[in-house]
């Protein structure tokens, strides 16, 4: 049987839970180690996820007059496409 991908959202959703168990002292040493490594790989899904919709947002750009341009999210120039 195929693995459900996870979404943003679910992954995000974990995290917040296993970082509010950690904080609360809900969990001993060894779960909170066991828990911590999860949670980084929820932070590297997540970190993944938000870079492929930053790419699909720089090549999606569109000018007022309908020409396509890519844009730099992070420094706002345009390039001319």
């Amino acid at each position: 049987m195929a693995k459900k991908k996870r979404t943003f959202e679910e992954a995000l959703e974990q995290l917040e839970e296993l970082t509010r168990q950690i904080e609360q002292g809900e969990i001993g040493l060894e779960d909170s180690i066991t828990k911590y490594e999860e949670g980084m790989k929820l932070v590297q899904h997540c970190r993944d996820v938000l870079g492929k919709a930053e790419h699909k947002i720089e090549q999606l750009q569109q000018r007022a007059d309908g020409s396509l341009a890519t844009r730099d999210v992070k420094g706002g120039a345009e390039e001319k496409s």
